[in-house]
């Protein structure tokens, strides 16, 4: 939960550098919370609890793939090509995955990579 709540902390960080342990942890509990808001929007008949989570989470999701793409030394603008479905979400989904540079970059200092046990003791 730790790095779920990092990516939301920098909500609006668009600079700087993310770790695949932030982003995809991010992305994971985006995908259980959505999940579990079909359910209840499917029990009480609307759709709005999902849409409101799910325009919530845009800029946060934005920046966060940003921070994550800086870490592998590409600009965030390469998220532009999530428009190309389904191509461009697998290539985004790779860039995403690649190892982050070791060491300082154009766009910061390398995110500091805890372990999850490490990141427990610290929440």
């Amino acid at each position: 939960m730790h790095w779920y709540l990092r990516a939301w902390e920098k909500y609006a960080v668009f600079g700087g550098r993310a770790s695949r342990t932030e982003y995809w942890f991010f992305v994971l509990v985006n995908i259980v919370v959505a999940t579990l808001l079909v359910c209840v929007d499917t029990v009480i008949g609307t759709r709005l609890p999902d849409l409101l989570y799910g325009l919530a989470v845009i800029v946060p999701g934005l920046a966060a793939g940003c921070r994550r793409l800086h870490d592998t030394g590409r600009s965030g603008w390469w998220q532009l090509l999530l428009l190309l479905p389904p191509v461009g979400w697998i290539a985004v989904a790779v860039l995403q995955a690649l190892d982050g540079a070791h060491g300082p970059n154009a766009h910061g200092a390398a995110p500091r990579r805890s372990s999850v046990r490490g990141a427990a003791h610290s929440v």
